[in-house]
């Protein structure tokens, strides 16, 4: 498997010409583009945890973990180092090969992230892969947690800029692209993508994808959460995405970032299996595993052996060598499923 040229110049109007493109033929040119890129039949499963739930200062219109919205959400404190260690240990005993943490915090103290760079060195003695959101970093403290081990570094730009203030209003666009500059510079890998379904047009999911496709390097995780509603929160009662158009969105982010791995993340409870074959057929080649998603419902573990099983797909693990990364297929007793990661802090 070859990977394309990739392009950072992408227009506003190209990737809106790919979302127009009538269904099949844009299923069939991003199968296209997955296939040269990737095993077809191979998904990266991941597993996440929350490890500080709640109490979170932001105001963003679709999260469960705002402390100012009322959604049954306590605040809780960050989970010890034991705690989260049998959590992962668990987790790579059901098949995991990468690691998920997620905190409700805004932007992290110093102290805060001296504590999760001690979990992180515990996870990563497992011999998992790691990946944290935590909010907005600074540039050492991104480099507290590469030297703790840290692979992945998880930090969405949730939408288009131009939409962003309808969702947000305590942080700002150059906020997040900060962030993901710190992240690159130290060395960690980046799994940055968005949330769909919030209300947005057409246009600002291509606008989205294009912000995406024209960072310096591209992601390499790309979760696309489908909204998941929950009550309390300003964006329940929201009209629903048509399932199509949530395909549509997965084809057209594996065109533009081609060796990326898209991660079809939240919302897949809501998703009926026949809209996730499609999915995996346009180019989703991770998915989340477990339960949860920090505090959203997901697919339970027996229902994604059985799907797998019911489309001929198998798991891969993601391995490390000399600077590089590969896939490698991983077998687990139950099912064949092996598990990988990236993280969403949108769940």
């Amino acid at each position: 498997m070859s990977v394309a040229a990739l392009r950072h110049d992408w227009t506003r109007d190209e990737v809106a010409a790919l979302f127009a493109l009538p269904f099949n033929e844009l299923l069939h040119r991003a199968h296209s583009t997955h296939r040269a890129n990737h095993d077809p039949n191979a998904v990266q499963v991941s597993t996440l945890l929350s490890i500080k739930t709640g109490g979170c200062p932001e105001d963003c219109a679709y999260c469960p973990q705002a402390a100012r919205y009322s959604t049954g959400v306590k605040a809780e404190k960050l989970m010890s180092v034991d705690a989260v260690v049998a959590r992962a240990q668990a987790a790579k005993s059901a098949g995991a090969s990468r690691f998920c943490m997620g905190a409700a915090w805004r932007s992290p103290k110093d102290r805060d992230v001296a504590q999760v760079a001690e979990i992180v060195s515990a996870v990563k003695a497992l011999g998992l892969e790691t990946c944290a959101t935590l909010g907005m970093l600074s540039g050492s403290q991104a480099q507290t947690l590469k030297q703790a081990g840290l692979d992945f570094y998880n930090h969405n730009l949730d939408t288009a800029p131009e939409f962003y203030g309808e969702i947000i209003h305590t942080r700002e666009y150059q906020d997040r692209l900060d962030t993901l500059e710190h992240v690159r510079e130290v060395g960690l890998k980046t799994c940055c993508g968005g949330i769909v379904g919030m209300g947005e047009t057409r246009a600002q999911r291509a606008g989205l994808l294009q912000t995406l496709a024209t960072l310096p390097e591209h992601p390499q995780s790309v979760p696309i959460n489908q909204l998941v509603q929950v009550e309390g929160t300003p964006l329940h009662g929201t009209e629903a995405l048509d399932p199509f158009e949530f395909v549509r969105t997965i084809a057209v982010a594996r065109i533009l970032m081609p060796a990326s791995m898209v991660r079809l993340s939240a919302g897949r409870q809501q998703m009926d299996d026949a809209v996730q074959a499609l999915c995996f057929f346009a180019g989703a080649n991770s998915i989340f595993y477990g339960e949860k998603l920090l505090t959203t419902g997901n697919p339970d573990v027996e229902h994604d052996r059985a799907l797998f099983r019911r489309l001929d797909l198998h798991a891969l693990e993601v391995v490390e060598e000399a600077g590089t990364v590969h896939a490698d297929i991983m077998e687990t007793e139950a099912s064949g499923c092996g598990q990988g990661c990236g993280c969403s802090a949108a769940a």
